[in-house]
């Protein structure tokens, strides 16, 4: 059994911050001894009638059962006149179980379709922790009841709490925008700590806004953020069998609902959307596993996006470049190294490395300016910023990572014992 992990020294200052209630939503939470012991591990989300939900998902080609059937259904869910669900287990993944991983998620949906009395396209359920062990289904399905009972608009601390495994502390983040003379609140909460390198969407965050907007608008503002927030961060570069993100717009404030990506609103409200989406990230990076530095790498001057995109996460997953950073080595050669490594364009004599605000390289070789003293002292930060200047283009990409600690081996060897 995997010991409790002592709080992420990247953690935010002030813990888990105050979420304001959103219009539609209740919460509820129970230990349902799906693996832990004494902790909550099966979240409930109910959400009301007349709500409209975007997602995206991982695009592992050994994806969970859960995903496969939220996949299925975010394009076809309609809003029938009947509510939502979203139902979520942390310590068993069911992914790679076969046929009893859908034969799970079917009889879990249909406990809760009788329960909750709202059809099984409306139910999404993820499983977040250990793979190729089956799902204990009976465990989940006797607690529903419970959880109907107990439903609150003002536990979602608490369903951070519940969806954790490997997680150090709990994920949240909101935001606030007025649209139309109306207050719109956004709340969100995510679980991620390794196996962490999103490829179309993240680990697993549920997202919740009273704001009244169309499928149609809320999944493209979805799918056009997670390229630019989770999708541009990693702890480890490996991609998740159970990555999931979903967003639900209960509609409950009183204006007028959006129906373009043109409109001032529909800007003001994806503009509350990202910093929502951009906090949650650089909070699992925080609690990247065993995780002492947070780390920006900010890649400019490319011919593509494209480029810039496989410089970054090349630097990102580089573990030489990682573990330099945990031994708070100025060890710039490295980065040289995951430039070249990338595949993308590059020219030696135009490149230009800074950390920080002290310039590395330039010229094709180390600037005559650099100090390797002062290079030292600021590794020992624990936010760094790593910026690459190609010199061939007007492209750039921002993402974020942690270094590679002694701690990340411990906790990975221990996970299923």
């Amino acid at each position: 059994m995997l010991t409790a992990l002592k709080v992420s020294p990247l953690a935010p200052k002030g813990g888990f911050p105050s979420l304001p209630n959103i219009n539609g939503v209740t919460f509820s939470t129970i230990s349902a001894g799906i693996k832990y012991k004494d902790r909550t591990d099966l979240m409930l989300a109910s959400i009301v009638p007349g709500s409209t939900i975007a997602g995206v998902f991982t695009q592992s080609a050994t994806r969970s059962a859960s995903v496969l059937d939220c996949q299925k259904k975010i394009s076809v869910s309609k809003n029938e006149g009947k509510g939502f669900a979203f139902l979520v287990n942390s310590g068993n993944s069911n992914a790679f179980t076969g046929k009893n991983g859908q034969n799970a998620v079917d009889e879990i949906i249909r406990v809760t379709t009788e329960t909750l009395k709202i059809p099984n396209t409306h139910i999404y359920t993820s499983s977040t922790g250990v793979i190729g062990e089956p799902l204990p289904t009976s465990k989940i399905t006797k607690s529903i009841g419970k959880l109907h009972e107990t439903l609150s608009p003002n536990k979602i601390s608490d369903a951070a709490q519940a969806i954790m495994t490997t997680d150090t502390f709990p994920k949240g983040a909101t935001a606030e925008v007025m649209i139309e003379g109306e207050k719109i609140k956004i709340s969100g909460i995510a679980k991620g700590s390794g196996m962490i390198a999103p490829d179309m969407a993240t680990m697993l965050v549920y997202i919740f806004s009273d704001v009244k907007i169309s499928q149609k608008i809320l999944q493209k503002h979805v799918s056009d953020l997670s390229s630019i927030t989770f999708n541009c961060i990693t702890v480890d570069g490996d991609t998740s069998t159970s990555d999931t993100l979903l967003v639900a717009a209960t509609g409950q404030s009183n204006m007028v609902e959006i129906t373009s990506t043109r409109s001032a609103a529909s800007k003001a409200f994806k503009i509350a959307l990202k910093a929502v989406m951009l906090d949650l990230c650089h909070q699992v990076i925080r609690d990247g596993e065993g995780a002492t530095k947070f780390v920006e790498v900010s890649v400019v001057g490319a011919i593509s996006k494209k480029d810039s995109h496989k410089v970054a996460m090349s630097i990102a997953n580089s573990p030489l470049v990682k573990t330099a950073i945990a031994g708070e080595d100025p060890n710039w050669g490295r980065i040289v190294m995951a430039v070249g490594k990338s595949g993308a364009q590059a020219d030696r004599d135009k490149l230009k490395i800074h950390l920080g605000s002290l310039l590395v390289t330039e010229n094709g070789w180390v600037s005559p300016h650099y100090s390797e003293k002062k290079a030292a002292e600021y590794m020992k930060n624990r936010n760094i910023v790593v910026t690459v200047d190609l010199g061939l283009g007007k492209h750039s990409t921002t993402v974020w990572t942690c270094d590679l600690t002694h701690a990340y081996i411990e906790i990975n060897a221990d996970y299923r014992s």
